[in-house]
C-alpha cells in the first residue's frame, strides 16, 4: 500500500480492507505507531490497547481471508473511545483520580456494539473530569493539546477522541455531548462530531455527569465517516431506560446524497439570538460565509428567533450541578475506586470525605456544591425548579423555530480554541464556549459541528453547527455532507 493508511478517511480504509488490498492488521499497526511517535505532545490517549486493537484486527482479517461477509461497514477500522464507556479489558478513569485503574466487570453498550462491529479499539482518549469542562484542561492526567497549535486547548470535554482525530492517531472516534462536548472540540480542532437525538444511542455503562443531557456519538474526519460510525452505534437498548425505541434514520444514505450538492427544498433558519457581536470576529465571518455556501446550494434561508435562548447557559449551569450532585454521590470510597485516609481507626463518612476531598478536582467539587445548594431546601423551586421551566420554554423555541426551518445553523463556538491556562481561573469565561450548544442538549435534539474554515483572526478552526429536531439526525448529514463538498478541503494542521 502507497499511500500512508493514518491519512485516510475510514470510508477509504473499509474499502481497502473489505476488498484485502490492505489488512487490518496493518491498518491498527499504523495507527498504533503514529501514536507511539507523537501522542507524547497531544496527550490525547490515557491507555493504548495494542494488543487487544491487533486481535481484533487479526480476527477481521481471517473473516475476510475465509471468504466471510465483515459485521460492519467499518470492521478493521480502528478507533479511539472516549474515557467515559466502561470497558473490561483497559481502565475506565473518566479523567479522575478517583478511578484511577478500575476496570468495570461490564461493557458498556456502546463499547458492545463496537466489539460486535468489528471494530479495533486502539484505547482509552483524555478528558475533562467527569466530563465536566470544555478544555480537557480539567482531566486528572494533564491536558490534551490542539494539534493545529499545541499551546491552545482542543476543547473538552471530548478534547481527546478530538486531537486523536486532528493528529491522524484514529480516523474515527467516540465522544459524549452533555453540553457542546462532542461538536465544541470538533470545531477547534476542524474535525467533524454529531450529538445525537437524546436516548438513540444507549447510556448503558456510560459513566454519568448529567443523565438527562448525557448523549455519546460519533466523531471523524469526514462527514460520511461520521455516519458511518453513526449507524454503528445507534439502536434500541432495553438496558437504559432513556432509550428511544424507534428505528434509525438512514443516515449514511442522507450523507452520501448531500454530497451531490443539491439543498434545493431545504429550509434553513439562521438563529438570530446566536448571531452575535460578542463573538470573535473570525468566527461571525466564517459563519456568515457558510451561511452563503448553502445558499448557493440552492437551500432558502430564513431567520428565525428562539428568545429563551438567552436564559439557556443559566438554566444549564443550575440542572448539570443538580444531576452531578446526586450522580457523583456514588464515589463514596466503600465499593470502589479511590479510599484515602483509612487507617482502621477512622469512620466511613471520614474516610468517605478525606477520598472525595482527594479524587475529584477543582471543578468537579464546584458543581457537586452548586447542585448541592440549588438542590437544598427552600432553594429546590427557586433554582432547580425554576431552571426546568427555562428548559421547556427553550424546547418550545425550538417547535416553533422547525416550523419555519428543516434545520438550524449557527458558530459552534463563539470563539477559536484559546491558549492553555487562559481561562481555567474564570469559570464564567470557560462556560461561556458553550453558548451555542446548550440548547439542543436542554431540549434533547440532534445537532452537529462541521469544520467551516479557518478563522481571519487568527488562522484557526471554525465549526458551522447544523441542528434538527429530535429523531431528525438525517437532516444533519444531508446539509453537512453537501456543505462539505461545496467548502472543498481545508488546508491541513501541519501535524
Amino acid at each position: 500500500m502507497s499511500a500512508d493508511p493514518t491519512r485516510l478517511s475510514a470510508a477509504e480504509l473499509a474499502g481497502l480492507i473489505h476488498s484485502r488490498e490492505v489488512s487490518s492488521v496493518e491498518v491498527t499497526q499504523a495507527h498504533l505507531d503514529r501514536i507511539a511517535a507523537v501522542d507524547g505532545e497531544y496527550n490525547a490517549f490515557l491507555h493504548v490497547a495494542s494488543d487487544a486493537a491487533l486481535a481484533t484486527a487479526a480476527e477481521v482479517d481471517k473473516l475476510l481471508a475465509d471468504g466471510g461477509t465483515p459485521a460492519s461497514p467499518l470492521a478493521g477500522v480502528p478507533l479511539a473511545l472516549k474515557d467515559v464507556f466502561t470497558t473490561t479489558d483497559m481502565p475506565t478513569t473518566c479523567g479522575s483520580k478517583i478511578l484511577e485503574g478500575w476496570v468495570s466487570p461490564y461493557d458498556a453498550t456502546l463499547t458492545t456494539r463496537l466489539r460486535e462491529a468489528g471494530i479495533p479499539i486502539l484505547g482509552k482518549t483524555n478528558m475533562d473530569e467527569f466530563a465536566m469542562g470544555s478544555s480537557t484542561e480539567n482531566s486528572a492526567y494533564g491536558p490534551t493539546r490542539n494539534p493545529w497549535d499545541t499551546s491552545r486547548i482542543p476543547g473538552g470535554s471530548g478534547g481527546g477522541s478530538a486531537a486523536a482525530l486532528a493528529s491522524f492517531q484514529a480516523p474515527l472516534a467516540i465522544g459524549t455531548d452533555t453540553g457542546g462536548s462532542i461538536r465544541q472540540p470538533a470545531a477547534v480542532t476542524a474535525t467533524v462530531g454529531t450529538k445525537p437525538t437524546y436516548g438513540t444511542v444507549s447510556r448503558y455503562g456510560l459513566v454519568a455527569c448529567a443523565s438527562s443531557l448525557d448523549q455519546g456519538g460519533p466523531c471523524g474526519r469526514t462527514v460520511l465517516d461520521t455516519a458511518l460510525l453513526h449507524e454503528v452505534i445507534a439502536g434500541h437498548d432495553p438496558r437504559d431506560s432513556t432509550s428511544v425505541d424507534a428505528p434509525v434514520p438512514p443516515l449514511v444514505s442522507a450523507a452520501r446524497a448531500g454530497a451531490e450538492g443539491d439543498l434545493r427544498g431545504v429550509r434553513i433558519g439562521v438563529v438570530k439570538e446566536l448571531h452575535s457581536d460578542s463573538y470573535q470576529p473570525g468566527v461571525i465571518s466564517s459563519f456568515d460565509a457558510a451561511v452563503a455556501k448553502l445558499t448557493d446550494l440552492g437551500a432558502e434561508v430564513v431567520e428565525v428567533s428562539c428568545p429563551h435562548f438567552e436564559y439557556a447557559l443559566a438554566a444549564y449551569y443550575l440542572i448539570l450541578p443538580s444531576e452531578v450532585s446526586s450522580n457523583l454521590a456514588r464515589f463514596d470510597a466503600m465499593r470502589y475506586g479511590l479510599r484515602s485516609g483509612d487507617d482502621g481507626t477512622r469512620s466511613a463518612e471520614q474516610v468517605m470525605a478525606t477520598t472525595r476531598a482527594a479524587g475529584f478536582g477543582p471543578e468537579v467539587k464546584r458543581r457537586i456544591m452548586i447542585g448541592t445548594y440549588a438542590l437544598s431546601a427552600g432553594y429546590y423551586d427557586a433554582y432547580y425548579g425554576q431552571a426546568l421551566k427555562v428548559r421547556t420554554l427553550i424546547a418550545r423555541d425550538f417547535d416553533k423555530a422547525y416550523e419555519q426551518a428543516d434545520v438550524l445553523v449557527s458558530p459552534t463556538s463563539p470563539f477559536t480554541p484559546w491558549k492553555l491556562g487562559e481561562k481555567v481561573d474564570d469559570p464564567l469565561a470557560m462556560y461561556l464556549s458553550d453558548l451555542c450548544t446548550l440548547p439542543t442538549n436542554l431540549a434533547g435534539h440532534c445537532a452537529m459541528s462541521v469544520p467551516s474554515g479557518l478563522s481571519a483572526d487568527d488562522g484557526l478552526p471554525v465549526g458551522l453547527q447544523i441542528m434538527a429536531p429530535a429523531l431528525a439526525d438525517d437532516r444533519l448529514y444531508r446539509v453537512g455532507a453537501a456543505y462539505e463538498a461545496a467548502r472543498g478541503a481545508l488546508p491541513g494542521s501541519g501535524v
